[in-house]
């Protein structure tokens, strides 16, 4: 099948060096110049409109605004070829879900919002879950081509936005687990137990999930380069936020989470790795001593 594939930072080099190498061809676009020797099997094309001529599209990009910006504002919807399904995979808001649900369906064109749990790393082996909602046919269509992506599509009904609220809440628990983990060893490290060995009580007696066994490790090695950047786990928990306040909710869980991820990027370590946030709640907040 011929695949469009627009976005190709670490996540999306590694899905649609995936898809290339199940045999699709792959036409792909990237804001920035992308070497060719980067994604061995994939097209670059040069404009993003070339990527609408396909069979069914990929996008990955950063956030509401660059998808936006190079989807919408430059008019593919319109342009795309007629049947095409058109697959999301980034981090967006609920209510851009909804927006673009709409104007898919203006078009004539298929919509799946489809975003992903796991790392680059995690990509780059297949075994993403992802997180999949939308049209049965527009679903039913991409299937195929999102297991050589992941180890399970989790499908999630018809309402596209369901996937994005699902994925929003899988991030912010996430945070929540990393300062969950980091308020524990402030507490434990007052009276001199080392945080390996608590580690090592929680993850064999109350906590074993994924989330706690990947950052425990991490807060324990102080090891804070980017797997998912603060920055970017900044913009899920503000999403997140906004998802609340459209339903008249607060949750006073998530803004403690987004202000400490806040504090973390006011510093200048957006760059790092979002359990760095585990670090300054450590430190009480000594941003200079969390970036050395």
């Amino acid at each position: 099948m011929q695949i469009g594939f627009i976005g190709l930072g670490s996540m999306g080099s590694a899905m649609a060096l995936n898809l290339a190498r199940a045999g699709h061809d792959v036409r792909a676009w990237n804001r920035s110049t992308v070497a060719r020797e980067r994604v061995p099997g994939v097209t670059l094309v040069d404009h993003a409109a070339e990527a609408f001529e396909a069979d069914a599209v990929f996008t990955m990009l950063s956030d509401d605004a660059a998808i936006r910006e190079v989807i919408l504002e430059a008019g593919l919807l319109a342009s795309a070829r007629p049947g095409l399904v058109h697959v999301i995979t980034s981090t967006i808001s609920v209510a851009f879900a909804r927006e673009l649900e709409r104007l898919h369906a203006e078009a004539g064109l298929g919509y799946v919002s489809a975003p992903v749990l796991g790392r680059p790393s995690v990509a780059a082996s297949s075994q993403l879950n992802i997180l999949a909602a939308g049209k049965a046919d527009a679903v039913a269509a991409v299937h195929p081509l999102l297991a050589p992506l992941g180890k399970k599509v989790w499908t999630l009904g018809e309402n596209p936005a369901r996937a994005n609220a699902a994925k929003l809440a899988c991030n912010m628990m996430i945070a929540m687990a990393i300062e969950a983990m980091a308020e524990g060893v402030v507490l434990t490290e007052s009276v001199g137990l080392d945080r390996a060995e608590f580690f090592e009580l929680i993850l064999g007696t109350l906590f074993s999930g994924r989330a706690y066994e990947s950052y425990s490790a991490q807060i324990t090695e102080r090891a804070f380069e980017p797997g998912f950047k603060a920055s970017l786990a900044l913009k899920d928990m503000r999403l997140a936020t906004e998802a609340g306040r459209e339903i008249g909710r607060t949750l006073p869980m998530l803004d403690a989470v987004r202000e400490g991820l806040g504090k973390a990027v006011s510093a200048g370590l957006g760059e790092k790795d979002w359990s760095i946030m585990a670090d300054m709640t450590v430190r009480g907040g000594d941003s200079a001593a969390a970036s050395a």
